[in-house]
């Protein structure tokens, strides 16, 4: 039983620490995509 709850309190962990990652790496792509953006405001 203690095995079970280890395993369950690591992979709720490791989910934790998965969104976070996605969620700087959405972070990034959008400031990505702003920076595109403005740059082709720019050049018009």
């Amino acid at each position: 039983m203690r095995k079970l709850i280890a395993c369950a309190a690591l992979a709720g962990t490791l989910l934790i620490a998965a969104c976070n990652t996605v969620e700087g790496a959405g972070k990034d792509v959008a400031s990505a995509g702003d920076t595109v953006a403005n740059a082709a405001e720019k050049s018009k």
